[in-house]
């Protein structure tokens, strides 16, 4: 079990990262929660990871804080919910905002959520209520984002384009992701910043 990995961002593609560990490069996926607090490339990183072994594949997936990891897990717990999901809902909506509309059976905007619909919204909130009902007291989740991603040099398409896929690849289809990422490009804000004003607007 990979509980923990230190080393260098080699590559940062929403919502996928390579980080070198003494020579090796892990391949993992992580939330864009995650992904608003991770330093730039070639520079250091802890993160807290989770290793789903599968007959066909292995999946690593990493975490900026270990209440991140913690809440992707419970997720896991819930019937219909596979890491997936659990990536997109832990990219489109804060972590405490999440549990605030599990603890108050706010499944009217858990199924704004991509890939969660009615009967899944009622399922996170009748199987993760008792398990989120101390979280508030139990963890130290920060509610603001971290500080913006420093421009990285990228040309203005290839920015956009990797918004668009990092959309797509949490549910939203590529003609409303497109649209939604040209709505709200104003010329200077990196792909990260980007994803994060789009998931804002279609919430």
């Amino acid at each position: 079990m990979i509980g923990q990995i230190r080393g260098i961002i080699l590559e940062k593609q929403p919502p996928q990262l390579l980080v070198e560990v003494h020579g090796v490069g892990y391949e993992m996926d992580a939330p864009m929660s995650t992904f608003y607090q991770l330093p730039d490339v070639n520079q250091e990183v802890i993160l807290f990871t989770h290793f789903i072994v599968r007959e066909d594949a292995h999946h690593l997936y990493g975490f900026y804080t270990r209440d991140e990891r913690l809440l992707f897990r419970t997720l896991l717990k819930v019937n219909g919910v596979g890491p997936r999901l659990a990536l997109t809902i832990l990219s489109s909506i804060v972590p405490e905002e999440f549990v605030r509309c599990v603890l108050h059976n706010d499944t009217a905007s858990l199924v704004r959520l991509p890939g969660v619909g009615k009967k899944t919204a009622e399922r996170l909130v009748i199987e993760m209520r008792d398990k989120l009902s101390d979280w508030c007291q139990s963890t130290g989740i920060s509610t603001e984002a971290a500080t913006l991603m420093k421009h990285e040099h990228h040309s203005r398409h290839q920015i956009l384009q990797d918004a668009i896929s990092a959309l797509i690849t949490l549910g939203y289809k590529q003609q409303e992701a497109g649209r939604m990422v040209t709505k709200i490009d104003d010329g200077s804000a990196n792909s990260e910043e980007l994803i994060r004003r789009a998931l804002r607007e279609m919430m």
